[in-house]
């Protein structure tokens, strides 16, 4: 007989976009409606480069909340070539932000102010290597001359490599992993290093964003790949290795901005996340480990206790909105409009 339910830890989401005004207050209840805390990305325009940044921000986060939520958004520095380590410890041990992010200039939203050359940030990488800050890295390379499709690979084997052989002793999370190549990567090095996986990457592959017509709303960064890929996250996912825990990438983005002739970048998944990810745990035969990749491997690595409270998932079908509105415009839902197998009680 299969489990028509299952009662997990609180989770956590290691890797959210939350963007700020108008859109933040529109997405952020369903973040804080499935998870306990969040690893808020800094990317905002500005980007959250500075102490006083961030913790504005947090202050932002917090009083967007809905009335009641128990939701804690846990902040990122946002590196560029000019970083002060100075700068980097003193928001950690004021325990403002929890890890810096790594853009590769030019990789992503934006991600124009990020780090050109990783030489040039030697110092404040050293600086978290002795203070125990953690990096958090987009692994792509950005330049023109490489396939957008093996652009993870390449940073693994010419950036990612000699990172991790410089700095043995600095905690790094590869972010929203896409490709076997990553995966084998983390295993070998699980000592000091994770990957957070996002639903989408488990259930979409580059074929998905082109079935029938183009679809934006699948497009993302990094972009979607072959299928024995995504059958490799699932792999790594379900299996219960405690270097893989959950971190959605969920990026969301007005309607108008990802149909257009140059889209955006990003598929918002907060309001279908639990939902998806439980199915693949289902559908792979391993909802015994869904516990430790929704709710432990990420505290673990992260040096913070498990979050109190628990949250039932139960086999039965669901429904998730289509859209959400924002203004005089609205976010298209990964996911959204269909039923959903699974729904969070």
């Amino acid at each position: 007989m299969s489990t028509q339910s299952i009662t997990i830890r609180r989770p956590d989401d290691w890797h959210v976009h939350l963007r700020d005004g108008a859109m933040m207050q529109a997405v952020l209840p369903y973040t804080a409606a499935q998870f306990g805390r969040a690893i808020i990305m800094p990317n905002l325009v500005p980007p959250v480069t500075t102490p006083a940044l961030a913790a504005a921000y947090r202050d932002r986060i917090r009083a967007a909340l809905p009335a009641g939520a128990q939701f804690e958004p846990l902040m990122t520095c946002y590196l560029t070539n000019t970083t002060d380590p100075d700068e980097i410890e003193r928001g950690y041990n004021e325990g403002i932000w929890v890890a810096a992010k790594l853009y590769p200039a030019g990789a992503t939203t934006n991600s124009h102010g990020g780090v050109t050359d990783i030489a040039l940030i030697r110092p404040v990488l050293e600086r978290m290597e002795k203070i125990g800050m953690k990096l958090l890295v987009h692994g792509e390379v950005t330049d023109p001359a490489v396939d957008i499709f093996d652009r993870e690979a390449v940073f693994l084997e010419t950036r990612m490599a000699p990172l991790a052989k410089a700095h043995p002793g600095l905690k790094i999370v590869l972010e929203h992993a896409t490709t076997q190549e990553a995966v084998d990567f983390v295993r070998a090095h699980a000592s000091h290093m994770a990957c957070t996986i996002t639903p989408h990457h488990l259930v979409i592959n580059r074929t998905s964003i082109f079935q029938g017509g183009i679809r934006p709303h699948l497009y993302c960064l990094p972009i979607a790949k072959r299928e024995r890929h995504r059958l490799a996250l699932r792999k790594a996912a379900t299996g219960g290795e405690s270097c893989f825990f959950l971190g959605t990438d969920t990026a969301p983005h007005m309607a108008k901005l990802k149909e257009a002739a140059c889209g955006c970048a990003g598929c918002f998944v907060a309001p279908t996340a639990l939902q998806t990810y439980v199915q693949v745990f289902d559908e792979e035969g391993a909802l015994a480990h869904f516990e430790a990749f929704a709710s432990l491997n990420g505290p673990a690595f992260y040096g913070l206790p498990v979050n109190s409270g628990s949250v039932t998932l139960e086999k039965r079908s669901g429904h998730a909105p289509e859209c959400v509105a924002v203004e005089q415009d609205h976010v298209v839902v990964f996911g959204g409009g269909a039923q959903t197998a699974w729904s969070v009680v």
